[in-house]
């Protein structure tokens, strides 16, 4: 009798495990590869699969050097993955077209999206393509500057909160925009004779700090200074936006005639920490990502601090958005049941834990003031530095990204790294006549991509 009852309970677990749905989780284009990071990923999968019996979530691990290419042929071979991420804009962008609109579901679910800022999830709205995620890690943009390079000066600092004025040492006030960074950044230029770039001693070749500078990204995602764009429209053909090629130009001056921001040459050099410019102590304000604040930044003796971004000349305020997400794909079999899985990864309870473990801040409001507490804590204890700005940043992302999607992504890339390069190093650049080379030269290779 008690065998009998032993295989009853056995076949009812049986029972039950197949009228589970399967959802597949795919983990390789962003974090989530090292082996910590997969033990805790594992735990938030057993703890999911033991909370309820109707979906069975399923972790697939694929070392990143080799998940774009396993995904695609996954894809192609009509064995897609139900939910894929972190992913971060890149790598969902290799993917074009590989992403379910997420609207009709989350309308069905009324599902409840007051805790993201509304401009966070309009991020994730794409063109052509629509609700392709739900916001879950981000790591904002924002102004960095060093206190001290300001106090040698004596100038005042940057206002504290977006909305608000520059208020200069004599208490005027100006509007915090590029043409009042401009005017800053050269103030606070400074040649080995201690001579700054407003005055008519300066001598260029002898800088040993710099008033301004963006690092470690690419042209495109400087020129967001200017605004948000892509070097390919909507429909597949290249463009040069007229704010990015005003920008460029601003940045061409910034380097080569005005000298606040750091050329080629300068730029890798020693003084500037071979490219690490704001930890080198010689670069007065920066724009940076959270993520830099926690990898890069504990060389720097001085005391800084956080500001927010400045507006362009038409008053346009950006801070270019590095961002993870889960996104479900078009071929899931059971799209229903994957995004009853990705609410789950995104929910108050998981997303916390699991933005943590990939090194990111919780995109939603209720979870980012502790996250920033906890960050500052952790990473600079002994200082006293007002995040606010970090949060406040979210409402204003680059969409469309800088690290938004072109055809023949990888060939388009090495042209407009081609143009950058120049842009850094040739004083005498006609900066218009590059544009239109590039553009002309992007339009031919995204033809032949057709």
């Amino acid at each position: 009798m008690r065998k009998l009852a032993s295989v009853l309970i056995l076949l009812a677990l049986l029972g039950m495990a197949s009228a589970q749905v399967q959802v597949r989780w795919f983990v390789g284009l962003g974090a989530g590869t090292d082996e910590p990071v997969i033990v805790a990923q594992q735990a938030v999968v057993d703890a999911y699969n033991a909370s309820q019996n109707e979906i069975r979530l399923v972790l697939e691990i694929v070392d990143n050097d080799q998940a774009y290419d396993i995904l695609a042929t996954q894809i192609a071979a009509g064995n897609a993955p139900d939910i894929v991420g972190p992913v971060g804009i890149r790598g969902r962008s290799a993917f074009p077209g590989a992403w379910l609109d997420l609207s009709d579901l989350i309308a069905a679910a009324n599902y409840d999206l007051n805790d993201f800022d509304p401009a966070l999830v309009e991020f994730y709205r794409i063109e052509g393509q629509g609700q392709i995620g739900l916001p879950f890690a981000v790591f904002p943009s924002y102004m960095s500057y060093n206190k001290a390079l300001f106090d040698e000066a004596g100038i005042a600092y940057p206002p504290s909160r977006y909305g608000d004025p520059y208020v200069t040492a004599d208490g005027e006030e100006l509007p915090w925009n590029l043409d009042t960074l401009r005017d800053l950044a050269m103030e606070l230029t400074v040649d080995g004779q201690g001579n700054d770039a407003t005055m008519a001693s300066f001598d260029p070749n002898r800088i040993v700090q710099w008033g301004f500078g963006v690092m470690w990204t690419d042209i495109r995602g400087q020129l967001t200074l200017f605004g948000s764009g892509n070097f390919a429209d909507a429909d597949g053909n290249a463009v040069i936006p007229a704010h990015w090629a005003d920008g460029a130009q601003w940045l061409h001056d910034a380097m080569w005639r005005d000298h606040f921001y750091p050329n080629g040459p300068y730029g890798g050099s020693d003084l500037l920490a071979g490219g690490n410019w704001f930890e080198s102590g010689n670069l007065a304000m920066a724009q940076t990502h959270l993520w830099y604040q926690g990898c890069c930044m504990f060389g720097l003796q001085d005391e800084w601090a956080l500001a927010p971004m400045p507006a362009a000349a038409d008053g346009t305020v950006t801070a270019k958005l590095h961002a993870d997400t889960f996104s479900i794909t078009t071929a899931s079999r059971n799209p229903e049941a994957a995004f009853q899985a990705l609410t789950h990864l995104v929910s108050p309870e998981v997303s916390g834990v699991l933005a943590a473990i990939y090194g990111g801040m919780p995109a939603r409001l209720s979870l980012q003031d502790a996250y920033l507490d906890s960050f500052g804590a952790e990473k600079f204890p002994t200082r006293d530095i007002d995040w606010t700005v970090v949060g406040d940043s979210l409402a204003f992302p680059d969409n469309p990204n800088h690290e938004e999607g072109m055809p023949a992504f990888r060939e388009a890339e090495a042209l407009y790294n081609a143009f950058h390069q120049r842009l850094q190093n040739i004083a005498d650049l006609d900066v218009a006549g590059e544009l239109a080379t590039l553009r002309a030269e992007m339009q031919l290779l995204f033809d032949s991509a057709r």
